[in-house]
């Protein structure tokens, strides 16, 4: 408002000098001459203002609302303007971002779900041969069996990620102790370690955390049974508790293979594999790092992988502490 006074202060001026040269004009002349002036000053932001808006909706995203420092009301306007378009811009890139990933994850599940089906379906082809020598058919039948849990193991993950990713799940959270969960972990893994002969211990305590007891267990067991495919028959397992600057730890390491140079946080990707895995010899369906992070963010919490000096890879989960004075 300060620039339009001093405009119509200068308009005034101006016609001030005209009058004493003319002094006939009447008075309501000088008043019709100044409001055109004002009128003028206030108008041309506006129209420029309409002016870009018509080009903008014909198709021009070149052009420019930022402010013009020529009338503070229009420059207000063209700055709300401008802050709708970000947003809309904002909103369609992440849509698009979105739908590539909803995409991209389609294609991925296709892939996973074509390997054990094209098996199941080419060894129930050679088990139709009625002249097939029984060690054979035993062989296509152990491979049938061996495909099918893998595909139903790949479907229970998929449920599971979908599941604890959805926008109305909501988990129950109560006092944890990361103690027993472990252990119940590991004890339910049990058949599976012992024939992969497998050694996990568990050494220490961590503070007690604000979770579901259920989905902690699933953490450990994922990284547990992951550990355990990249060992050597034999191999150790150590599973470290700890409480660090207001954190519970989970720390899984393991002697195995590690992961080699591969990015860490590529490990946590949806059927993403190392190039020691893409033999596929390890049975893994690819989700179970994946569950792992969505299952420790919705705990507020943070997962990270690297591979250690002397071997092996850790897992490191990093979940906030319950003050031990509260009693939730």
């Amino acid at each position: 408002m300060a620039v339009l006074a001093a405009a119509a202060a200068l308009v005034i001026a101006r016609l001030r000098g005209l009058v004493s040269f003319v002094p006939l004009i009447p008075i309501a002349s000088v008043v019709f001459l100044i409001s055109l002036a004002i009128g003028s000053f206030i108008g041309r932001p506006l129209s420029d203002l309409r002016a870009k808006i018509k080009a903008y909706r014909a198709g021009d995203t070149s052009v420019s609302f930022a402010p013009s420092e020529s009338l503070q009301e229009a420059d207000d306007l063209a700055g709300d303007f401008k802050d709708l378009l970000d947003s809309s811009y904002a909103q369609a890139t992440d849509l698009a971002r979105r739908e590539k990933q909803q995409m991209q994850f389609v294609g991925d599940v296709a892939h996973e779900l074509r390997t054990p089906l094209t098996a199941i379906h080419g060894n129930a082809e050679l088990l139709a041969d009625p002249d097939l020598p029984p060690a054979m058919r035993e062989k296509f039948t152990h491979t049938i069996l061996t495909e099918s849990e893998r595909l139903t193991h790949l479907v229970n993950d998929l449920l599971s990620l979908q599941h604890i990713e959805g926008d109305s799940y909501v988990m129950n959270f109560k006092r944890v102790n990361l103690r027993p969960v472990a252990q119940e972990a590991v004890d339910a893994l049990a058949p599976v370690l012992d024939a992969r002969q497998a050694h996990v211990e568990i050494v220490g305590e961590a503070p007690d955390v604000l979770g579901n007891r259920d989905r902690l267990k699933e953490v450990v067991s994922n990284l547990v049974d992951n550990a355990s495919r990249f060992i050597e028959p034999g191999g150790h397992i150590k599973i470290e508790l700890y409480g660090v600057k207001d954190n519970s730890v989970i720390a899984v390491k393991d002697d195995g293979t590690g992961f080699g140079d591969v990015d860490p946080k590529m490990l946590f990707e949806r059927f993403y594999r190392t190039d020691f895995s893409r033999a596929r010899n390890t049975g893994g369906s690819g989700l179970g790092l994946a569950i792992v992070k969505s299952i420790v963010e919705a705990h507020d919490g943070t997962v990270e992988a690297y591979n250690l000096p002397e071997g092996g890879a850790c897992f490191l989960v990093a979940i906030p502490s319950i003050d031990p004075a509260d009693n939730q």
